[in-house]
């Protein structure tokens, strides 16, 4: 590698989640902050849900039904 040219890396870099947790990792920045981690997000904690305010899905049965007939 080329001298001067590279960032400094640290080692023990921390990432910071929203929701409390702390990861630590290899990272050209000492400190992250991030909204959203596996700890916290819905696909990874099994809380996962369908939110449908618009009507959206029985919109789209309703115009599948349209066309079978």
């Amino acid at each position: 590698m080329k001298k001067d040219i590279h960032p400094k890396y640290f080692a023990d870099a921390v990432i910071k989640c929203a929701c409390g947790n702390e990861i630590k990792a290899g990272s050209t920045r000492e400190k992250t902050e991030v909204e959203i981690c596996g700890a916290c997000h819905p696909f990874f904690t099994g809380k996962k849900k369908v939110i449908d305010t618009a009507g959206r899905v029985e919109k789209f049965k309703q115009r599948m039904a349209k066309a079978k007939a």
